[in-house]
């Protein structure tokens, strides 16, 4: 199917440009066709969740301003079969050519059977891992995260006045892990005398147990809470109550911490979703596993909020910098995990893109908590 002739030399200008500039990125991108690319979205969750799924949504009406897309989208999607009827109605009523599914769940077996089914329409799914034998019409994708997580450490070290920090973390998996291990190394590097203090709630969503754990970290001391987990609105909103500061995550909770709010890690998932789009447009197959991090612009961070010192935010911009140039390295050795054992040697560095990276099971020196 050919839908029109994609504006490439637009589209090119657009994405090298992704990585400084925020949402409004796609206002000169269009579409030369009378006959719109229908994108079909699923949403696990609500769009207006002041996290991960609202992180998607903005992307999806970033993509509503091109000419030449309809978007379709769908929320409270669950993992079940649920998922492989929505897809099919996107595809079958709506004419959907691509179809992007958010949640993790989505992925095995239900994306994996509707891209068996319907052989021409392109399946992208935020996170899932493509391997050989899987259907070709099939591209997954993700963000290294924890490099925007390292840039919220930075700020933390500097405005944090108890050397006490915090993080309210769903499960110990290797990508949350990750951050709150970036989140550290970064805030250590300011003054190793600092701590992060982390609290595992068990789930990606628990209002009641977040606002304990945010206040149960206030009470030990700590002054700045940051979170990894599906809504970050109730830890931000407690933070804020109990005159602590706080880190954000997924999108922008700015306005739910007017005093305490520093800033946050967010996704940026326009930059990934126009790489999809411009495939099915000029008939590619997806790309299978495609990543990227600060400097694709995969990642952002919230701007500051009005409690953020200009040292901090000198300091980030050096960071971020250096980040994105390659003169800085995150994981590099040596480093110790916080029971004491070397992890990395002297001499060795893992880049953001470093698959070594993806089964990480330990926490670093200065976390306090276990997985």
């Amino acid at each position: 199917m050919s839908t029109g002739n994609f504006d490439r030399r637009t589209f090119l200008q657009l994405m090298a440009a992704s990585g400084v500039m925020a949402y409004g990125i796609t206002n000169n991108l269009a579409f030369g066709s009378d006959t719109p690319l229908t994108v079909g979205i699923l949403y696990s969750g609500s769009k207006q969740d002041y996290g991960y799924n609202q992180s998607h949504a903005l992307a999806a009406a970033e993509l509503k301003k091109i000419p030449g897309i309809k978007v379709v989208e769908e929320e409270r999607v669950p993992e079940t079969i649920a998922a492989q009827r929505s897809m099919e109605g996107m595809i079958r009523q709506d004419g959907a050519k691509l179809i992007i599914a958010t949640s993790f769940g989505f992925f095995k077996p239900h994306v994996l059977e509707m891209a068996k089914k319907f052989p021409e329409v392109t399946f992208a799914h935020t996170g899932g891992l493509w391997t050989e034998g899987m259907p070709d019409n099939v591209g997954t994708f993700y963000g290294h995260i924890f490099a925007a997580q390292y840039l919220c450490g930075i700020v933390a070290g500097h405005m944090t006045k108890s050397k006490k920090l915090g993080v309210v973390a769903a499960k110990p998996t290797p990508n949350l892990v990750r951050s709150i291990n970036a989140f550290t190394i970064a805030a250590r590097s300011v003054d190793p005398a600092i701590t992060v203090n982390v609290i595992f709630t068990g789930d990606w969503v628990l209002p009641v147990r977040e606002a304990e754990s945010a206040n149960s970290l206030v009470d030990q001391g700590v002054d700045v809470i940051a979170c990894s987990i599906d809504s970050p609105k109730v830890v931000i909103e407690t933070a804020e109550k109990r005159g602590a500061m706080s880190i954000g995550y997924h999108s922008s909770q700015a306005d739910v911490g007017p005093k305490g709010f520093l800033t946050g890690a967010q996704w940026h998932w326009i930059v990934p979703y126009l790489q999809f789009v411009a495939g099915v447009q000029e008939g590619r197959s997806p790309a299978h596993v495609l990543r990227g991090g600060l400097a694709e612009g995969f990642v952002i961070n919230t701007p500051f909020g009005s409690a953020v010192s200009a040292e901090a935010k000198s300091a980030f911009e050096t960071a971020r910098a250096e980040l994105i140039a390659g003169t800085r390295v995150i994981y590099s050795g040596p480093l110790k995990d916080n029971k004491g054992n070397l992890v990395i040697p002297e001499g060795t560095a893992y880049k953001d893109s470093d698959r070594a990276l993806d089964p990480i099971n330990y926490l670093v020196e200065g976390v306090v908590g276990e997985i």
